[in-house]
This record gives C-alpha cells, structure tokens and sequence, in this order.
C-alpha cells in the first residue's frame, strides 16, 4: 500500500497545481461553514469541527487512497458524537475516537477493505435517513430559538424538551431560519460556484449584526473563537474505559470506514480513477487518532466536499491538503469574527444538510421494490432514530443476511431430469444447447439428478426431501451440479451421507460438472476419496459413459461444451 499523493505526483506539472488550488481553496471555503455547524450539532464546541477539518483533512490527503478525497467532520457522526459526550463526556469522546482509529487501521492493514464497501445499500439508505432525521430534531430548538436549557441525548428526550419548551419560541430566530434556509435551497439558481451555505453565513451574520437582531450567536453561547490549533494532548485511558467505550468505538469505526469508502467509490466514477479502499482505510485511521489529540472530533470522507473538489478541478491530493491549509487560514486570519455567526443560520444550514442526506429518491424506489428490502430499510432507519446506530447496523445485517438466504433456498431446486423433460426450455427443446438433457439418451437404470443453485445449509432439507421422494430405485444416481457453484459445510456432509446411503443401497453415485469450490472443499475434506477420483466428472458424457460401464451397457458419448471453468482451462 502507497499513499496515492506518492503516485499522483508523478508527472505533477505546474498546471496540476493551480488546478489543485483552486479547487482547494474553493472547497476549503466551503467547508468552513459545514465544519462549525457539525461541531455544533455534535455537542462540542464550533471550534473543534474546525480542529478536525483541518488535521483530519491534511492527514486523509496527504496519506489516502483517493486521488481526490476531502475528509473531515460529517452530518453522520452528529448522531454518535452528542450521546457518547452526554455519556461519557469530552474526554471519553477522545478515547473512542482514538480507538476507533486504531481499529480502521487494523482494517485496512489486514485487506479488510473490499468487504466494508459490501455493506447492503438498504442498511446504508436506512441509517443515512435515520440520521438525518436525528440531525433535523436536534437542530429544532436553535431553528425556533426555543429556551430548552439542556436537550437529553435520546430523540423521544429531544421531542419532548422542544415540546414543553414551544412557548418561548423567539419570532426573529424563526425569520432568521426561514431566510438563511431560503438563501440555501435558492441561491444555486443564481450562482453554483459559491456555497449557499457560505453565502448565507455571510448575508446573515451581517444582518443581524447590523440591525442587532435579539437571537442567539456563537459568540453569546460558546464565547471567542481560539484563532490558532490548539497543543496536542493525549488523554488517559485505562482498561475500564476502554471496555466501557468499545460499542461507541465500533459504531465511530464503521460510520467513517462505510462513509469514506462511498464517497472514494463515488469519486471514482467522477474521475475514472480506481482508489486503494485499504490505503484510504489506514489514513481515516491516521486522521481520527490525529483529530482528537488536537482537539477534533471523529472525521470520514465527506461526499459533497469530494464532489465539489472535482467539479471545481482537483485531481490530486494535493487539492485537499490546500483544502486544509485554507481552513487554517481562514482561522487563523478570520476566526475572530465567527462569533457573530446566528445560531438559526447554522440550525438552517444543517437542516439542508439532514434534507440531503435523507435520500427521499432511494427510499422511493426500495419501497417499490422487494418486501424484504423494504423491511431492512424500516428496521435500520427505525432503530438508528430510537435507538443506537451499531445496533440499527447489526440487525440490519442479520435480517438482510436472513432474507438473502431464504431468496438462496427460493431459488435453490434439486430435480430428477426424468421428471424435468416437459419444462426443459426452448433452447434445450431446440437442441441449440450443446449440453441439453433433450441431447442424451439416459441409460436404464441410471437416475440423474441436477442442484440449482448454490447447496449450503439453507438448502439441505429440499435436496434430502427431494431424494427422499424421488427414491433409489436406480443402480446409478448422477448428481449434476453444473449450476452448484457453491458448497459449504452443511453441502458437504449431505453429500457425505447421500454416500453412506448409496453404498448401503449398493447404488453407483457419480458427481458430474462438478466447479472448483465445490471440488477443492471435497478435496480437502476427504469427500472425493470417499465418492471416489473416478467418480467426479467435468461433465455429464462423461459421467453418463462411466455410469454405462458401470452397467455393461454400451454408450455413445456425444460432443459437449465444458460447463465448468475447470474443464475450460
């Protein structure tokens, strides 16, 4: 694994750099406002989303695998961040985030890469939209300028603060809302290039500065803005901690690896470039052991960041790395004046964010589709509202891994051929199949049978019933398992006994179109020794001759197409 910096600088020419920064700088400035509004949310203060844009940001650049990739604080972690400060405060923050990273790095040091990104898309939709939902109800009381005091973690806690507290309702904090959310959803129709979140920041801090609007501003609720980064420091942690912090830990390393490897794969089809998810999962690792030893809070791959960094030119990760020194600057030379940023400009900014990360589009078309899909995605979205986004993630996992194995067992079928010839389809009736039924003449006394489908423990009980019904009344039985491509433990020890049955019988079995998982597990079993080397064939002439000679009948072996990639080597 090689940082892709180390590669994309190869062939680097002054006009590589200047379209890297102004991509940098534009999607530096973009950030800005994303940054202190997710530090917000999350229960921290505006300074630490900047701490993290700018550590997190350089680290994801300077040693990731995306060409492209802009990292730092995202709407997804709003959720996970708030409930593990009001449980376990800033310091325990620190701690899963540190070791959220150390396990991010362990993932993609072991190759683990490749299987996040395999995560079903109805879990991801789910969770997404769960999470905006928790993000647009914690953004309720600044949007209204509600006089809540301290909101409980929880979302039904939340509903009910906001509720109790709806007489205090502050009428300029709601106009305030309403035009900065006006200013974002209608600014792109004038200009895409500047932000309508920056533009909006902008208008209305000087407005309500100027006409000294009675809402409340950062600089009233957190105070000044540091100006510069703050001194690495490294929190203790001790082994109660750490046990006590694993679940907040885990569900930080999951959201940052899915969400950075999505928006590296999204990048990917914007530049036609293919990124190292291995690589990418070590720098998010780097970053958020990094971000919190300097004040910051957990940090991913942020899509809409990386997708402006490409339309806007960037096409290395030199990009981002300026994406990162702007935001320095902008801190460093401007910080002094972010505390007179409305807190209904911010709460607008971030219910925009929760809009679009709803994902309303995908939730449509899931709905319409499969019942089954429709249920992992309720179940996800609801647990990640009600409850605890690992929790949502892992019974999202067991229910989609339970519905794929009934599809597995729906689509799985074992049939006698015999029976099969009046549904053979058109192209085993026309004979244009090399390898039809139709195209053999089955010897009397030999009985074949065929396995759709992958024969693992969800299928077992239909192929033993299908055995059971079909009886053994032949002398030959021919499993042909051209359409088996896999077989587990489950698989292997029906056929083990499928064996032990036979040769009590005294009946022949012979394995036919047999593919290599399926042979190599055998093999390293004992499975072939048991059925016998000379009773596993390639293909189904073949299988046919042997069963022939079995019974001392004479067979004329027909031409055939190899059914199995280890025929066609």
């Amino acid at each position: 694994m090689r940082p892709e910096l180390l590669k994309s600088l190869k062939g680097y020419s002054p006009k590589s750099f200047m379209n890297d920064l102004i991509a940098g700088v534009i999607v530096g400035v973009v950030a800005l406002p994303l940054a202190i509004a997710f530090g917000i949310a999350s229960g921290v203060t505006p300074e630490r989303g900047l701490f993290t844009a700018i550590v997190a940001g350089f680290i994801i650049s300077a040693f990731g695998g995306s060409r492209v990739q802009i990292g730092g604080p995202t709407g997804a972690f709003v959720v996970i961040v708030y409930n593990i400060i009001q449980k376990y405060g800033n310091s325990g923050l620190m701690v899963a985030t540190i070791m959220a990273g150390v396990l991010i790095i362990l993932l993609g040091a072991f190759k683990m890469g490749g299987l996040v990104k395999f995560i079903p898309y109805t879990i991801i939709t789910g969770f997404t939209a769960g999470i905006a939902v928790t993000i647009l109800a914690t953004q309720i009381g600044d949007f209204f300028g509600l006089a809540t005091g301290k909101v409980p973690g929880d979302f039904i806690g939340k509903i009910r603060a906001f509720a109790s507290s709806a007489g205090t309702a502050n009428p300029w904090a709601i106009g305030t809302s309403l035009v900065s959310l006006a200013i974002i959803f209608l600014w792109p129709r004038l200009n895409k290039k500047i932000p309508g979140s920056l533009v909006t920041i902008v208008a209305v801090t000087v407005v309500v500065a100027v006409l000294k609007l009675p809402v409340d501003t950062i600089g009233s609720r957190y105070g000044s803005i540091p100006t510069m980064l703050p001194a690495p420091s490294i929190p203790s942690i001790n082994l109660d901690m750490i046990r006590d912090l694993v679940s907040p830990a885990l569900s930080i390393a999951i959201l940052a690896s899915v969400e950075s490897l999505l928006s590296a794969v999204v990048a990917d089809g914007m530049i036609g470039h293919r990124h190292d998810s291995n690589m990418e999962l070590v720098a998010q690792g780097i970053a958020n052991i990094a971000s919190p030893i300097f004040g910051g809070i957990p940090a991913t791959g942020a899509i809409a960041r990386t997708a402006t960094n490409v339309k806007n030119g960037g096409r290395s990760p030199v990009a981002g790395i300026v994406h990162a020194a702007t935001l320095l600057a902008i801190m460093v030379a401007l910080g002094k004046f972010a505390v007179y940023i409305p807190m209904p400009a911010l709460a607008a900014i971030l219910v925009s964010v929760a809009w679009n990360m709803s994902g309303i589009p995908a939730i449509r078309t899931i709905v319409r589709g499969q019942k089954s899909d429709t249920t992992v995605l309720a179940v996800t979205f609801l647990l990640t509202v009600f409850l605890d986004l690992t929790v949502a993630i892992e019974f999202g996992l067991i229910l989609a891994g339970f519905f794929f194995i009934r599809k597995m067992i729906d689509v799985s079928s074992v049939s006698a051929l015999k029976e099969l010839k009046g549904e053979l389809s058109a192209d085993d009736r026309s004979g244009s199949d090399a390898n039809s039924h139709a195209l053999r003449a089955i010897p009397k006394g030999v009985q074949v049978f065929e396995i759709e489908g992958p024969l693992f423990f969800g299928t077992v009980q239909k192929f033993e019933q299908m055995v059971v019904d079909a009886g053994f009344g032949a002398r030959v039985l021919i499993l042909r398992m051209r359409n088996t491509i896999y077989l587990d433990a489950g698989g292997l020890q029906v056929l083990r006994e499928l064996s032990a049955d036979c040769k009590k019988r005294g009946i022949s079995l012979i394995l036919s179109d047999i593919h290599t998982q399926p042979f190599l597990l055998a093999s390293k079993c004992g499975l072939v020794e048991t059925i016998g080397k000379d009773a596993i064939f390639g293909n189904l002439d073949d299988a046919l001759e042997r069963a022939a000679a079995i019974l001392g009948v004479p067979y004329e072996k027909g031409a055939y197409a190899p059914t199995v990639e280890r025929e066609k080597a």
